[in-house]
C-alpha cells in the first residue's frame, strides 16, 4: 500500500484505495497499527455467527463480536469508517429481522453497508434477492439509522463476479488431469 501511494510508484492518494477482507481480526488490528488511511471493506453478508459461517466458510474461525471489536479498534486507530459489504441472497439473510439484528451489532461504529444483490451461484442453488426484498431490507437499516447503499450488479455478465471465478476455475480441468485422460 505504501508503495503504491509512493511518487515513486503509481502516486495514488492512499485514501482512495479499499482494502477488502473476509474479516481476519488480527490482520484487521495490525492494518489499524499501521496508520494507512485506506478504506476497510470487510465481507459481513450476515448477521450472526451460525449464518454467516454457512455463508462463508472461513467466519468458523472467527466469531463476529471478534470481528466487530477489530474493526472498532481500527475506527478508533484511523478515525475511519468501515464498510461492510453483505450480499443479498433470496431466502437466506433479507429478513427485516436480519436488518434489526446487524444494526444492533454496529450500533455506536462508524461504519457503511454496501448491499450487494448476490450474482447468481448455481452449483449452490444460491440466487440474489429481489427487488422488493433488498428495498426492505435496505429500508428498514435505515429506519434503524444505519448508512447503507444498494450497490449495482457487476461482473455477473463475464462470469467474473464474487464466486464465479471460483465456480469456473472448478469447472476447468488442470494441465494435469489433462494429460491423465
Amino acid at each position: 500500500l505504501r508503495l503504491v501511494s509512493m511518487p515513486e510508484g503509481f502516486n495514488l492518494g492512499i485514501r482512495h484505495i479499499s482494502l477488502s477482507t473476509c474479516g481476519l481480526p488480527g490482520p484487521i488490528r495490525r492494518l489499524a497499527d499501521e496508520g494507512l488511511p485506506v478504506t476497510l471493506s470487510v465481507s459481513l453478508h450476515a448477521p450472526n455467527d451460525d449464518l454467516r459461517a454457512q455463508i462463508m466458510p472461513v467466519a468458523r474461525a472467527f466469531p463476529m463480536d471478534e470481528l466487530l471489536e477489530a474493526c472498532r479498534y481500527y475506527v478508533r486507530q484511523t478515525g475511519r469508517r468501515v464498510v461492510f459489504e453483505y450480499a443479498l441472497i433470496q431466502g437466506v439473510n433479507v429478513l427485516p429481522e436480519h436488518a434489526r439484528k446487524l444494526a444492533s451489532r454496529v450500533r455506536g461504529l462508524q461504519c457503511h453497508f454496501n448491499l450487494i444483490p448476490l450474482n447468481s451461484v448455481p452449483e449452490r442453488n444460491l440466487r440474489p434477492a429481489g427487488r422488493d426484498e433488498v428495498r426492505r431490507f435496505k429500508e428498514e437499516l435505515e429506519r434503524l439509522n444505519v448508512s447503507v447503499t444498494v450497490r449495482r450488479q457487476l461482473g455477473d455478465d463475464v462470469a467474473g463476479a464474487c464466486g464465479q471465478l471460483r465456480a469456473r476455475r472448478l469447472k476447468t480441468p488442470t494441465a494435469a488431469e489433462e494429460e491423465g485422460r
